[in-house]
């Protein structure tokens, strides 16, 4: 008698094959996330290091007609 592996399920392999890919995708998402939240903090400190005061960005609410 061999000692053979048994079959590995292809459904099985699917669904790790999925939730591996969700998670690449996630963390690639959140690098690149913290990549523009950190450019963001980098030009505000730059504006700030010249002495500039209207260093950050003011949001206005649009005006109702």
């Amino acid at each position: 008698m061999s000692d053979s592996e048994p079959p590995q399920d292809d459904g099985n392999r699917t669904t790790e094959n999925v939730v591996l890919l969700g998670f690449f995708v996630l963390l690639v998402g959140a690098g690149i996330w913290l990549l523009s939240s950190m450019a963001e903090v980098r030009r505000v400190q730059d504006c700030t290091a010249q002495g500039r005061r209207n260093c950050a960005t003011i949001e206005l609410p649009d005006r109702a007609r």
